[in-house]
């Protein structure tokens, strides 16, 4: 039975999809204790440890 060129096989898709699982939001401490998400504005306006105006 023929075979096409681009055909992928189960196992290179699978290794290829290997690293594309979510993985839990990465949580952040700053100097104030508040935790947030990591890149992200703290829930009181501070991003790297400033105030950002909103």
């Amino acid at each position: 039975m023929a075979v096409h060129k681009k055909h992928v096989t189960r196992s290179k898709r699978d290794m290829r999809r290997a690293h594309d699982a979510l993985s839990e939001n990465q949580l952040s401490i700053d100097e104030r204790g508040e935790v947030h998400q990591r890149h992200h504005v703290t829930p009181h306006g501070f991003f790297k440890g400033r105030k950002i105006s909103q």
